[in-house]
């Protein structure tokens, strides 16, 4: 195989696909790059068999074919080319020489008949613009379990319908729930993905309007934006019924300043993170709302105006899960609702219904 191309696009290229690069897999020939020739120029491929993302670049081809090159050093080494125009000549013995300009190196690549193919996704299609997908993704991330001890925890749930669509995570301390209004297919979906996989697909979309259409199997989705295409693996199992845990009434709802809140919070935070529960405790008196934190090292209280409706509660958290919470918002103000000091507080937008999250609170002797 031999072709030449822009340097510029070939390391764009590579550093899309380059994030369903295998790191140490048992399989060496997932911790390659699959090049080949195609109508639409040059396509590369890369997969670790949970993620797979190819994408194509124009290219002119003297002679077609097909070549895997080691991932991490062609992307090391394509990211230092002195730019401009570069030739790819790939031998029968699976050596390929790279030049630009003055430049000259060899790779000793892997024989492509090894790789394993992208499988074919088909299902319920629909299509969603890239920074509402983007945004849905990144203000839910965060709330997916670490813990491996329930996989099915460690994704994000999809649901599509007709008219709308719901993104959830929830680890069992906290839940995060966004949805949006589509044009949806014509058959519900629900799907758990993969936190890896969101991230690395978050970070390929861009904040543009433009469509990307995804399509759900029972197996896996696929995600399709211009010239690039992502598989991912679906995760198996149940997820949680969330909407079971959803509180349906408050006994005590705040309007607060999201900014004001979160700069107490963060400066609540500095003494809080200095004990070993790591909480910050919210008494609302009236229309004031008290954020308090102490420690061995010291006490910190702050108090901002809020608007109150219901009863006085006194109640604490774990000022990380609150945190995340508010760094997830963007709103000037929020409502924040109540049960009790040992039931779920849950923050919603003061209009609309385009989003909820709800935070266990922590049971402290006194609150």
């Amino acid at each position: 195989m031999r072709f030449s191309c822009d340097t510029n696009d070939l390391n764009s290229a590579l550093s899309i696909v380059s994030r369903a690069l295998a790191a140490r897999s048992p399989k060496p020939i997932l911790e390659g790059i699959l090049l080949e020739a195609c109508d639409e120029g040059l396509r590369l491929t890369c997969t670790d068999l949970a993620l797979g993302i190819e994408t194509t670049i124009p290219a002119t081809f003297a002679e077609e074919g097909r070549a895997v090159l080691p991932g991490k050093l062609l992307c090391e080494v394509v990211r230092k080319l002195p730019g401009g125009k570069c030739e790819v000549a790939v031998s029968d013995r699976l050596a390929a020489t790279i030049r630009c300009a003055s430049f000259r190196t060899t790779i000793t690549g892997l024989d492509p008949i090894e790789y394993p193919e992208l499988p074919e996704v088909a299902g319920a299609s629909f299509e969603v613009a890239q920074n509402v997908l983007r945004d849905m993704i990144g203000r839910t991330l965060f709330a997916i379990a670490i813990d491996e001890s329930r996989p099915i925890l460690t994704g994000c749930l999809f649901e599509i319908g007709r008219e709308e669509m719901r993104v959830v995570a929830l680890d069992g301390f906290r839940l995060a729930l966004r949805k949006e209004r589509i044009s949806g297919p014509d058959a519900d979906v629900a799907a758990v993905v993969g936190g890896k996989v969101l991230g690395d697909i978050a970070k390929i979309l861009s904040d543009s309007e433009e469509n990307v259409s995804l399509t759900f199997s029972r197996s896996h989705m696929q995600l399709n934006s211009g010239s690039t295409h992502i598989v991912a693996r679906l995760l198996e199992g149940e997820f949680i019924r969330y909407r079971q845990i959803l509180p349906q009434e408050w006994q005590s709802r705040v309007c607060v300043s999201r900014s004001e809140l979160s700069s107490a919070i963060d400066r609540a935070s500095l003494i809080a993170r200095e004990g070993k529960s790591n909480l910050v405790c919210f008494k609302i008196d009236g229309d004031t709302l008290t954020v308090t934190s102490n420690s061995e090292t010291g006490d910190m209280e702050e108090s901002i105006p809020v608007t109150t409706d219901g009863k006085d509660i006194t109640i604490a958290f774990n000022v990380r899960y609150i945190t995340d919470v508010l760094k997830a918002l963007s709103d000037d103000e929020v409502y924040m609702r109540f049960n009790s000091n040992v039931s779920p507080c849950v923050v919603c937008p003061t209009d609309g219904d385009g989003y909820l999250y709800l935070v266990l609170p922590v049971r402290v002797f006194g609150a």
